[in-house]
């Protein structure tokens, strides 16, 4: 586990999305630092799995059945500081294919 502020520097730092966990207490779990595999969770407008905070833990739970060798998808949600530029938007494009999709990884937010 890390602060927002600490986590945010090695994004900075380092080429490429790096997702975390937030935690309801204001700290983060960023899964490159001896994290699991949940680090490989796809993100999915129509997720099949959710994340639920449990203590200092995030546990990946099913929402929908899935079958052997399925992938597992979550909605990252994301949310980023500042205004929401096309340049944002499109760095967090979503191209999930989901019927619903929203087009975007970025929670809340409208299609592009």
């Amino acid at each position: 586990m890390t602060s927002w502020r600490r986590a945010a520097a090695r994004q900075l730092s380092e080429v490429g999305h790096t997702f975390v966990f937030g935690l309801s207490d204001g700290r983060v779990i960023d899964g490159r630092r001896g994290g699991n595999s949940a680090r490989f969770l796809n993100h999915a407008c129509a997720p099949n799995c959710e994340a639920i905070e449990t203590g200092n833990r995030v546990f990946i739970h099913a929402i929908t059945d899935i079958e052997r060798g399925k992938e597992l998808f979550i909605d990252y949600g994301l949310a980023v500081d500042g205004e929401i530029t096309d340049d944002i938007r499109e760095q967090y494009a979503c191209h999930c294919g989901a019927p619903a999709c929203r087009q975007s990884m970025l929670g809340g937010s409208t299609p592009l």
